[in-house]
């Protein structure tokens, strides 16, 4: 069982930034794979960017290549999703999902078998 905890969320300009985190509580985390998806009203579930929890790949949306990064703090089981210069468009809640499957780093939803309440994210103009 893996518990997923997000903050960070909230109310910025165009432009500005915001940092999200991602709590887990869980075993055997280097197994998993770890990934933020967000969704718009109206849209579906998207990805946004995503890692292995034990190093190497990482995969990101175009849209946000360059203005957002990942990180992750091993001893506080926390992934982090720095955003900046954020968008009108990037204005959605933010999910951080596990995918516990051996495999490829997906983007699509249906792999990842746990999720967080999701934060949300507002960008005014």
């Amino acid at each position: 069982q893996v518990n997923l905890v997000e903050s960070g969320g909230g109310l910025v300009q165009t432009g500005g930034s915001l940092r999200l985190s991602c709590a887990a509580s869980g075993r055997n985390f280097n197994r998993y794979k770890i990934a933020w998806f967000r969704q718009a009203p109206g849209k579906e579930r998207e990805f946004v960017a995503g890692l292995y929890w034990s190093g190497g790949t990482t995969a990101w949306l175009d849209s946000v290549k360059g203005r957002f990064t990942l990180s992750k703090d091993n001893a506080k089981n926390t992934v982090y999703l720095q955003m900046n210069s954020l968008q009108p468009e990037d204005t959605a809640i933010y999910y951080c999902a596990v995918d516990p499957y051996t495999g490829g780093l997906s983007r699509i939803p249906s792999p990842y078998l746990y999720w967080g309440q999701g934060t949300q994210v507002t960008i005014y103009s």
